[in-house]
């Protein structure tokens, strides 16, 4: 079943059906659906598909192997190969045929020559691409294929399309299961991510809770192996890993990450940040009512699972294995999972406005995200996830991630709390609960678990 990427969908078949020729760079992080994407849009394309997934190999070895890719395609004895990649494509313009040439995993290729020596040789390919074959580069390593896209790489401006990928936001994770109730939707989505794999390999006849048991807690499990083999294993090579565990589930600003490293000399660490958000490993959060400050810039790591993975296993690991994973889920675990989900809730709450702006129905906001206060009279400070953003003013939710309805008085405490703090004025306050609400009043903006996912 192919679920959500409508969009994506369309203007990969416009690229594959035009009459005139295509290049398209379609990237992303691993195991989001790139290739299962390509492969729903090029069903209706009326020519050859070729469908060539390029290997860690010298440049002779993946240049032997697409040949043999193009030779089984198109049905020709596999023995028969070319001298040079000019070859290869000077070959195919003389087949009468309409050819779809998806090179998967290019990042591979593109490493087995030194520099940007391929890429010079795929411009020079893409330039005289004739109109009978389409191209597709496709790649899962962010960082590698973001080089395509930088003005002194020979490939810039060369693609009729530039693709990328991202995981299932809440709304389209939810259609994996869409006959779970709200509070297991926003359980799942918060705590395994929208990776589609990931989504596709969920029991979700089973708890969220038994699913973090068998998947991620038990010896040699799925999602446990696919995280320290695939997610993490590149960036362990190259990075402090303990960067991510002091990041956790939370948002941490430089200094705090410096003072969990107990680092002295602070070069290092920021460029190790700036690789990882290259990498798209982590973000940068910029509260919306201090963008210029460079103090109130906040790191979080963007995938859910990855977060859990740093919240609760990678440190305890010791523990999982004498305890296992019953135990250590009661022990470690449990007590801990509601304040996780509750966090990702208001990461949820921040797309649902993402996805209503999109729709154009928040017309009057110019931004949404965190807000940070300073309370000068307490000396404290802390910052709100849920706040829109107008030209006379700012909108402020309190986000509840509840088992049962949320009452009036509950929502008035809250307010005369969020009155108190000084130099906040708040145009309206609203509230989000998953459960919903016992009450109607025109004073807040109440959005219930429901609403999320009408």
């Amino acid at each position: 079943m192919f679920i959500g990427r409508k969009r994506e969908k369309e203007l990969l078949k416009e690229q594959f059906n035009s009459p005139q020729k295509s290049a398209v760079l379609v990237y992303g992080k691993r195991r989001v659906g790139k290739s299962t994407l390509i492969q729903e849009a090029c069903k209706d394309f009326e020519g050859i598909v070729i469908n060539h997934l390029c290997v860690k190999s010298s440049f002779e070895g993946n240049l032997e192997l697409l040949c043999r890719s193009v030779m089984l395609s198109l049905e020709l004895p596999a023995s028969l190969t070319f001298a040079t990649l000019f070859d290869l494509f000077d070959f195919l313009k003389t087949q009468n045929k309409h050819i779809l040439l998806i090179l998967d995993e290019y990042q591979y290729f593109k490493e087995s020559k030194k520099d940007k020596e391929l890429d010079s040789m795929m411009q020079i390919i893409v330039d005289s691409l004739s109109e009978n074959i389409k191209l597709v580069f496709c790649g899962s390593y962010i960082s590698i294929m973001k080089e395509l896209l930088e003005e002194e790489n020979p490939l810039f401006g060369r693609f009729t399309l530039i693709l990328k990928v991202e995981e299932f936001n809440y709304l389209d994770a939810a259609q994996f299961a869409p006959s779970l109730s709200v509070r297991d939707k926003i359980k799942f989505y918060s705590i395994f991510g929208g990776s589609p794999y990931i989504l596709s390999n969920l029991n979700y006849e089973k708890t969220p809770e038994e699913n973090i048991q068998t998947l991620l807690l038990s010896e040699n499990s799925l999602f446990r192996t696919y995280i320290e083999n695939v997610m993490i294993r590149e960036i362990q090579k190259a990075y402090d890993i303990r960067i991510l565990h002091v990041i956790g589930n939370g948002k941490k600003r430089f200094k705090e990450i410096v003072s969990s490293l107990g680092l002295s000399e602070t070069s290092l660490l920021d460029k190790q940040l700036k690789n990882l958000l290259a990498m798209e490993t982590i973000a940068k959060v910029f509260p919306i009512n201090k963008m210029d400050d460079k103090k109130k810039v906040f790191y979080e790591i963007k995938d859910n699972l990855m977060r859990f993975y740093f919240s609760f296993i990678f440190a305890n690991q010791a523990l999982l294995s004498k305890f296992g994973a019953s135990a250590f889920f009661e022990k470690y675990v449990q007590s801990g999972l509601n304040t996780f989900v509750s966090l990702r809730f208001e990461d949820i709450v921040n797309q649902y406005f993402m996805l209503q702006a999109q729709e154009g129905k928040l017309t009057e906001v110019e931004d949404f995200g965190t807000y940070w206060y300073d309370n000068k009279e307490t000396g404290t400070n802390g910052q709100f996830d849920c706040v829109l953003r107008e030209k006379d003013g700012y909108d402020f939710f309190e986000v509840k991630f509840f088992k049962d309805p949320m009452t009036k008085q509950l929502c008035q405490e809250e307010e005369k709390q969020i009155k108190k703090l000084p130099d906040l004025v708040a145009k309206k306050i609203g509230f989000v609960c998953s459960a919903g609400f016992t009450f109607t009043d025109e004073k807040y903006m109440l959005i219930s678990g429901e609403d999320l996912y009408r």
